[in-house]
Formats: structure tokens, sequence, C-alpha cells
């Protein structure tokens, strides 16, 4: 069957595009990309649902820059002739670096703006006067500018793109995306790129396409269980604490890991927490500043760091926001909530969905997700195109109710798995209790507050008043770091080394060296996956003793076990 599949040279692409593709490494489009870019080409409208991680951002790009390059044979005239809109400013940087690596040899021909990140509009206005071919940007900066007339798209207008189109009304762009279709020309070429069929996505539909295509290529929304593994863990708050510092410490957990959490403090909570160990991490939230979120996504990429602590606030601040109108006292009840937390957050921001994170062994769960989509797009970081990955999820007494919404809807989808229980046995690492509750008595309230203000001071700095020098000196900003302790807490020194006595005898053969912390070094992506144990009698008849596999990356084989 693979030599029926259509290649990217039997499209009729141009040939820098299929030089670029090639740079890239893409030896065969992916079945999304298959599909969508001949449809795309015939100049049809698309509705298009594949699963995160399928290529569809690619699926969209191809086609929409081979046809600017087709204009432009005929038309010398420099006009915005493409918007691609997103609902997350990581999400707008994202698309913009998979446009420029998709022009790399075309750039002349084909200017890519993104005008989604936090400048003002007089500062991105010279970028906008040179009427860059693709503009890339959320919907309310997009409108933003045309209300500023430092964008026009009444006449030149040939593609429009809504990426991640089941976000948009979610995150609250419903009227900004009205009122912009009133500065857009009667006829142009739509697209619309989901993950998911939502009622928000059948109203887009009506509203933006034209007697569209419609492409439904996966029927679950998940890896089956041959490449994605999910797991749960029934704990309570101190046990949370307790199993995330055990499965880091031991690495239990191998390759890049991102843990999700549902509050800001939370986030820092955790940071605090695991620094008290030696163990780092970064953190990511709407409070930081675009640039430095998005630096920190890039290194995370490229290997800098093994765990990015997240909030995925837009699902856990109001479980019925996506399902029901604001009312006016719902607005007021937020605006006190804000004026409450004492900070300014992104209403922009998203880490959960779209944001490709790349070669992510694990996602874990450290507070369950509020709905069943909010769970399929965390876990949907990882396990992504053809590469192996694992989930696993801390479920509190009060957090059943969720879990069992997510296994029904997940047990209806026919190629996904339900979570299999975690089997992991809590008492074995008792002795490990009091450390976790000797760190946990250190992080206070006062040093998570302590903890947040610093760290945003120290990102302001760094992606504003660095920002002249660091376009001037790329390789400096690699030395930049977002995962260094912020140590805001009494930080006992001992804590960081983990005695050979409190180590579970069924554990030490899996686990290596653990005094201080890992020397730090850029090094390749590493296979990973989660430690999973399952259990066996020893050949004397005794107590059963615990072994362990490896559920993601390479096997690794068990000493000390006959």
């Amino acid at each position: 069957m693979a030599a029926d599949r259509l290649h990217f040279h039997e499209m009729g692409l141009d040939d820098r595009v299929l030089k670029a593709v090639a740079d890239l490494g893409w030896s065969q489009p992916t079945l999304i990309q298959e599909k969508a870019i001949p449809l795309a080409l015939e100049g049809k409208d698309l509705l298009a649902r594949a699963r995160t991680g399928s290529g569809k951002t690619a699926a969209y790009a191809i086609p929409l820059i081979q046809r600017i390059l087709a204009s432009k044979q005929s038309v010398r005239e420099q006009d915005v002739r493409a918007l691609v809109l997103v609902p997350t400013k990581e999400l707008g940087q994202q698309v913009q670096t998979m446009l420029r690596q998709l022009t790399a040899f075309c750039s002349r021909d084909v200017r890519v703006a993104d005008v989604s990140g936090p400048a003002d509009l007089s500062t991105q206005r010279p970028v906008l006067m040179e009427k860059p071919d693709v503009v890339v940007g959320t919907p309310s900066r997009v409108l933003a500018h045309l209300k500023a007339q430092t964008l026009v798209l009444s006449s030149s207008l040939e593609t429009l793109v809504v990426d991640e189109a089941d976000l948009l009304l979610t995150f609250g762009f419903e009227d900004d995306l009205k009122s912009l279709l009133c500065h857009l020309p009667k006829i142009y070429q739509s697209f619309l790129m989901s993950a998911t069929f939502s009622e928000d996505v059948q109203a887009l539909k009506e509203l933006l396409l034209h007697n569209p295509v419609i492409l439904k290529l996966q029927g679950s929304q998940l890896p089956d269980c041959t490449q994605l593994q999910q797991y749960s863990i029934k704990c309570e708050e101190e046990e949370k604490f307790l199993l995330v510092y055990t499965l880091l410490k031991l690495r239990l957990v191998q390759g890049k890991t991102l843990v999700f959490v549902g509050e800001v403090d939370r986030c820092y909570r955790l940071k605090l927490f695991l620094e008290q160990f030696g163990i780092p991490a970064c953190v990511l939230n709407s409070e930081l500043p675009v640039q430095s979120r998005c630096h920190i996504i890039t290194q995370f990429n490229q290997g800098f760091y093994d765990y990015i602590i997240a909030t995925d606030e837009q699902s856990l601040a109001d479980p019925t926001a996506a399902a029901t109108p604001q009312t006016s006292a719902g607005k007021e009840k937020k605006k006190k909530r804000a004026a409450k937390g004492g900070r300014n957050k992104d209403s922009e921001y998203g880490v959960s969905r779209g944001v490709d994170f790349q070669n992510v062994a694990n996602v874990v769960n450290f507070d369950f997700p509020t709905s069943v989509e909010s769970y399929i797009h965390r876990v949907g970081r990882t396990a992504r195109a053809d590469h192996q990955g694992t989930a696993l999820s801390f479920i509190s007494h009060t957090e059943l109710p969720l879990l069992q919404e997510v296994e029904e809807a997940l047990a209806g989808d026919n190629s996904a798995c339900v979570l299999k229980p975690y089997q992991f046995k809590m008492e074995e690492i008792e002795g490990f209790r009091y450390r976790c509750r000797d760190a946990m008595r250190s992080v206070t309230k006062q040093a998570v507050r302590e903890a947040r203000l610093k760290e945003i001071k120290q990102e302001l700095l760094h992606s504003e008043k660095l920002k002249t020098y660091f376009d001037d000196n790329p390789r400096d900003l690699q030395l930049l770091r977002h995962d260094t302790d912020l140590h805001p807490a009494v930080i006992k020194p001992h804590l960081k080394n983990v005695p050979e006595y409190l180590i579970p005898e069924t554990l030490r053969g899996t686990v290596g060296p653990l005094s201080g912390r890992r020397k730090r070094k850029r090094k390749e992506p590493k296979p990973g996956g989660l430690v999973t144990p399952h259990f066996k009698k020893n050949i004397r008849g005794k107590n059963p003793l615990k072994s362990f596999r490896y559920t993601g990356g390479r096997k690794k084989k068990v000493k000390g076990h006959a």
C-alpha cells in the first residue's frame, strides 16, 4: 500500500518548496498532507480534522506558499495575500517558524510576518507597511491593526487559514472574528484546521467556508495503545508531591517530560519543592512574557531541559466557560478574581494545545484536567507522529468523576485505550515521606509569592532589556537558561542526595548514582518513557519483589534478579 501513496514531488509543487521539504527531512507526506494539499491546490475550501501531531500546519502552509508563488508570476505588486489566524501567541510563533522553513529557498518572494506578539501596534507598523505576503496573528491583534489601518486586506487577500479552529471561540474570539470578516474581500479560499469537530467548529464552518471538502481522517483523537501508554494512579495532595519526587529523583521517568498543573501558584510551588532536591525544571505560564515563553519552548525542543512545569489555565479556570457564553455577572466575577490575583495574565496563552513540543516522552497530569478535550490536548503533546509516549495522571478522590468522564469518552474511541492503573507500591517509598514533608514546610505561601515575582522580573529583563543585544548575538541567547533555582525558600543541602538505605531494595538495580544535581550539558534527545512496575516472585519463594520494564524507549535490563 505504501507504493500507492502520493509523494510531494507528484503534487506539482515549486522546486524551491520541494527543496525546503527535503531539507526538513520529510520523505513523504503524512495522511492529512497527502489528502489536503491536492484539494487545496485545486482551490477548494477545506474543513480538516486530524489528530494533534499529524502535520496539519504543513498541510495548509505548502499550498498557501504555492499559490503565492504562482500569483507572483503574473502579478508583481506586493500585497498581503494570506492571513493565518491562531488562538495563542505561542502557536503564532510556531506557525511563523514553519512558514519560514518552507520558504527558505524563496524567502525574497514569500515574506512572513507574525503580529501575534506583545509589541505595540506602532512597533509592528513598519513591518506591515512592507506588505508581507503572509500575516500570522491572533484575531484580536489582527483586528486592532485593521482598525488602525496599518493592515488592509479588503482588496488583496486570497487565502484565510484558521488554525486550531476549536480553540478560537473557546478563547473568546467570537466577536473579534465576526468584526474581522467585515474587512475581508467577498471571495477568498478558506482552510479550517482542527483536532476536534465541536459545535464551535460547526459554527465557524457556516461563517467562513463555501461548499467545503470535509476531511475527517482519524476515528480516534489519540494514538492507539501500541504508541501511547496511558496510566492513572490514585493519590491525595501530599502523595502527589511524594510520587513526583520519587519518579523524577529516582529517574523512573525517562526522557523529556511535561508536568501539567492547574494554577500559576501550583506551578511555582512544585518548582520550589523540586529545587529542594536539586531537580531543575522550567515553569511555563501566562504571566511570563511571550518572548520568554517561546524561548523556553525552543530550548526545550533543542534538548536544553528535561522537565517543564506548565499551567493549563484555560481548562481549569472555568470548566463551563467553553460550554456556556459568559454573562455580565460572570465577566464581573472574572474581573474580581483577576484583581484578587494581583497579576496580569495573558488571555492568549496556551501550551496544552497546538504548540509543537518535540520528542516529549512523558506527560504527567499533576492536576487532572477538568474536561475530556483538555485531557486529549494535554496528552496529545506526546506520542506525536510516529514516536512513542506515556501519560500518567495523578487522581485525588475529588477528581474521580473527571477520570470517569475521560474513560467513558476514550472507551467510545475505537483505537484509543482506557487509562490503566499504574501499579506502584506507595509503602515502598514511605521512607521518603519525611523528606518531602520537610521540603514542603519550606515552600510557604510567602516563598511562592516571592518566587513568582522574582521569575517575572527576571524574564521581563531577559525579554525586554536584552532583546536588542540578543538579536545581534544569537549564540549568547543559548546561555540564558530558564531552569535556574529561584531560592526564595530555605534550601537544605542534604535533601539533594538520596541515601542508599532509603531506596527500596527492589529499585536499587534500576537507578544509578543519585548524589547531587546531574551535570547540565546539551545532548541529543534520548528515548524516554515511564518505568512501569509489575510483580513476580523470586526463586527462593519469599515475598514478592518488584521489577521494572520500560513502556517507552529502549528496554533496560534489571539487575539483581534471577
